[in-house]
């Protein structure tokens, strides 16, 4: 019996190990390819398209930094997910904060409308938007391109600090505010500093979000000059079409910053969201 058991819990094992390996491969094959052209030359990539290149072609990467609207394209996307990491941080904490310990009907219907706007496709309201930022004669406006991505990511991140918040002892408040802390003070120098781990969380994967968001900017930054890099990656597969390898170059400098601030934060993502989701 413990034989049969063992035996189809090998096969399975097998199983799953085979599909993450067939999904790696799907995930990885990409990559392999971007990196590969980034180094080759054009005729290479005509004549070997799947082999390694005879030789690191570094000056696409040259190249690549002096495209048209690239640096300004990289300070855009830069300055964007400063912003709103800054802002999600700051109203997503504040507002929870405030949610958790009121804990009242009227606060609380925030939090379901916060909620329900993490059900709601960006699709829906991206035409109506559209239209009411243009009477204000907002597009093509680095500011109108944070609110909005402010606005879409708030509730997804509300949620995950609600969550945190729960678990912060209210006798500490309590404590702060015989000793004459101000509200502001309790929650900038006692909860805060508490929602540290959740915080180092929630700034890696809002400043991700950000610097990847394709169709807010798509939507929104029409002119060149305002175009962040999704956007500049995007025009360059049309312009450069004879000219891959230094289209593949700007791709690869772009994903450079989006790889250290992952990297340097990963142990964060996992354990900030796990406590969380689940604390709550």
């Amino acid at each position: 019996m413990k034989k049969q058991i063992s035996s189809k819990l090998t096969i399975l094992d097998g199983i799953r190990i085979f599909l993450l390996c067939v999904i790696a491969i799907m995930v990885l094959f990409p990559f392999y390819f971007a990196i590969l052209y980034a180094f080759k030359t054009p005729v290479e990539i005509a004549n070997n398209p799947i082999t390694l290149p005879t030789k690191l072609n570094l000056q696409n990467f040259v190249e690549a930094i002096k495209l048209p609207n690239y640096i300004s394209g990289f300070f855009n996307s830069v300055i964007t997910a400063v912003f709103v990491v800054f802002l999600v941080v700051i109203v997503t904490s504040m507002a929870s904060y405030k949610i958790v310990r009121k804990n009242n009907k009227f606060y609380n219907t925030f939090y379901y409308l916060f909620q329900f706007s993490i059900l709601l496709p960006f699709q829906v309201i991206m035409f109506p938007l559209y239209s009411q930022l243009k009477v204000f004669h907002m597009i093509n406006r680095l500011p109108t391109l944070m609110i909005v991505q402010t606005g879409i990511l708030i509730g997804f991140y509300s949620f995950l600090y609600a969550g945190f918040i729960k678990t912060v002892p209210i006798e500490l408040e309590e404590a702060a505010t015989i000793d004459g802390c101000t509200k502001y003070g309790i929650f900038f120098k006692i909860v805060f500093p508490l929602l540290r781990p959740i915080t180092m969380t929630i700034i890696v994967l809002v400043a991700l979000a950000s610097w990847n968001d394709f169709i807010v900017p798509m939507v929104f930054m029409q002119q060149a000059n305002v175009r962040t890099m999704p956007l500049i990656q995007f025009y360059l597969f049309g312009q450069y079409s004879q000219y891959v390898n230094v289209a593949f170059a700007a791709v690869i400098l772009s994903m450079i910053p989006v790889l250290i601030i992952y990297f340097a934060f990963q142990k964060y993502i996992v354990s900030g969201i796990t406590a969380g989701a689940v604390k709550g």
